[in-house]
């Protein structure tokens, strides 16, 4: 049911109001239909081709998180029981089964909330040149993929497709979304990781850092989009973990460093992927779900 590569969704009854790089948002009135495509981004720029169950890991993988930390803060999803969708669904189930979910409308808070509890990636690179990320001063002498002594919240702005992210200070974020959305979307954003990242340590994986995103719905913030995924997050397997280098990875860095060893100039068009890392890729996404969650797709 899963394996059939999506790319885009064929939906000709459904609304179509939102394209992004890897989710389709469908207006159904009362809420909105998310569905995970099998899309993969890198560098912001949307490959050809798909990655075999991407979507459904993605989405299964959402639904867990969101079900974890209900204590923590409310999620927008309202059901991924497709019986429980509206009746204009139904007859496109083959398609939604396993990669879709039924969420709630809600005004997107214009910022993503980066919690890093490792130094990898663009903070990495940005603690090189100035020894702080997102205006964070750190410890001196900080190794790449060392484990920071207290997680750290880095927003960025939320780019088009096609445009960058780009990391920003907490008194930018406030000044774009007020001192009080800032406030709680600091903490839930650390509370959650905080406690996702001890969960995912006893299954093996070291969730090095990752990006949420929040809206409100009727008065009060909760946590919408994706959560914890291998495409927000950085997947670590632990037993492999060695600080001072780059990470073995669950998640589409994989795909990144085949980019990078290609010299990709990271702008349209996108290269093609060799069949053998697309399945590589596939694996990871896979393995980071039933490592997770015990659950296999195939």
């Amino acid at each position: 049911m899963y394996s059939e590569v999506l790319l885009h969704g064929n939906f000709p009854n459904l609304k179509l109001v939102k394209q992004g790089k890897v989710r389709e948002i469908y207006d159904l009135g009362e809420a909105f239909l998310f569905v995970v495509t099998d899309r993969l981004s890198a560098f912001d720029v949307i490959m050809d081709q798909g990655i075999p169950y991407k979507g459904a890991v993605l989405n299964n993988i959402s639904e867990f998180w969101f079900e974890f930390t209900k204590d923590i803060i409310s999620s927008h999803v309202v059901s991924t029981d497709i019986k429980e969708f509206p009746e204009a669904c139904h007859e496109y189930k083959s398609q939604l089964a396993g990669r879709s979910m039924l969420v709630k409308k809600t005004e997107v808070i214009p910022i993503e909330c980066i919690v890093r509890g490792y130094i990898s990636g663009s903070g990495w690179n940005d603690y090189k040149k100035t020894g702080q990320i997102s205006g964070i001063e750190l410890p001196v002498g900080l190794a790449e993929s060392e484990k920071l002594p207290e997680p750290i919240f880095t927003p960025s702005t939320k780019a088009e497709i096609g445009e960058h992210d780009e990391n920003i200070s907490g008194e930018k974020a406030i000044e774009i979304v007020g001192q009080d959305v800032f406030d709680k979307i600091k903490k839930a954003s650390l509370d959650i990781y905080k406690a996702a990242s001890e969960f995912a340590l006893t299954k093996g994986i070291i969730i090095a850092d990752t990006k949420m995103e929040f809206g409100v719905y009727n008065g009060e913030i909760i946590i919408i989009d994706e959560l914890l995924t291998p495409d927000s997050s950085r997947f670590w397997t632990e037993d492999k973990y060695r600080k001072g280098q780059a990470q073995d990875s669950s998640d589409k860095q994989y795909v990144r460093d085949y980019l990078l060893k290609i010299n990709f100039n990271k702008q349209p068009p996108p290269p093609p992927l060799p069949e053998d890392v697309i399945k590589v890729t596939s694996e990871k996404y896979l393995d980071a779900l039933y490592q997770l969650t015990g659950k296999r797709l195939k």
